[in-house]
């Protein structure tokens, strides 16, 4: 890898900041990036929560260029690759790695059922097509069909442990992760996604890192920090105000996620502006935009105040 790290730890989704006039957001995405490793970030990748399937060709490429860029080695950079059609994927996978991507992530394709053999065929050819690493990510939770296990453990005895790992989002998420973690006897490296709200629950599964997005990162990494500690109290007390905002993301599935999460970002002072690519089904009313602003106050004051944590 570019920068010497190991992809392990928390590694935040880049949310696509938008102009009002819907054009990418570059001044905003580099502060959301340099925040992000100012307060401990690992790493960081583009994903769903990344509007990814919502950007257009070139502004797919521009953001698998413009993120390791301003990352400049900080950590390892993931680029969402996935795509409906092979021959696509493949061209996202190469222009990423000529980008200084230090590895790939990708979904299935989401428009066809397929079997479990053009399941294998896809994500062997996405391998096969570059250097990098490859997560394969399982984001049924919200698009697509769930990946089986059987194709996931191909996949790792094909190409082994450092060139496949994992980010399994299919419900029931603690149950899926021990089940590829007994089925590859632990090789497997495994990431989970649930917006911070199973992460307690998949950290004591064994998982290497967490994909949170990024509107709640300082939380997240706090959490992190005081598991590895073995400081179970000090994790619950962070913990319980994110499990709570993410409870009101997951309400509306990914276009809840995206909704919040840039409104957060623009309490934060990251972005300018809340704009979504559009088409999307859902826009939170006052009354939940006036919870999650109580829970994220909640968060932040028992975070830099730790005495304020229930006891």
């Amino acid at each position: 890898m570019n920068n010497n790290k190991p992809l392990a730890g928390v590694l935040p989704i880049v949310h696509t900041p938008f102009t009002d006039e819907d054009a990418i957001d570059e001044v905003s995405l580099r502060r959301q990036l340099d925040w992000a490793f100012e307060i401990g970030a690992d790493g960081c990748g583009t994903g769903m929560v990344s509007e990814i399937l919502r950007l257009t060709t070139p502004e797919r490429t521009r953001l698998a260029h413009l993120t390791p860029e301003i990352v400049n080695g900080r950590g390892p950079v993931f680029a969402s690759v996935g795509a409906e059609s092979t021959a696509q994927a493949i061209i996202y996978a190469r222009e990423a790695e000529n980008a200084g991507n230090d590895a790939l992530m990708a979904i299935p394709p989401t428009l066809t059922g397929l079997p479990e053999q053009a399941q294998l065929d896809y994500f062997s050819a996405l391998a096969e097509a570059t250097n990098l690493p490859l997560i394969i990510q399982d984001a049924s939770a919200y698009v697509g069909q769930a990946i089986p296990l059987e194709v996931l453990v191909k996949l790792l005895e094909k190409f082994g442990p450092d060139k496949i790992l994992f980010k399994p989002e299919a419900a029931p998420l603690g149950p899926n992760l021990s089940a590829l973690r007994d089925a590859t006897d632990g090789q497997a490296k495994i990431f989970e996604g649930s917006g911070g709200i199973l992460l307690i629950d998949s950290f004591r599964r064994g998982i290497t890192g967490t994909m949170p997005g990024m509107d709640l990162l300082d939380g997240i990494i706090e959490v992190w920090r005081a598991l590895q500690a073995g400081e179970d109290k000090r994790a619950y007390e962070i913990y319980f105000p994110i499990c709570a905002l993410s409870a009101l993301q997951m309400q509306a599935g990914l276009d809840g996620f995206l909704a919040i999460e840039k409104h957060l970002m623009v309490r934060r002072g990251l972005f300018e502006s809340t704009h979504r690519r559009r088409p999307y089904k859902w826009e939170p009313d006052e009354e939940t935009l006036a919870e999650i602003d109580r829970l994220f106050d909640r968060m932040i004051a028992i975070l830099e105040h730790p005495q304020l944590a229930i006891q």
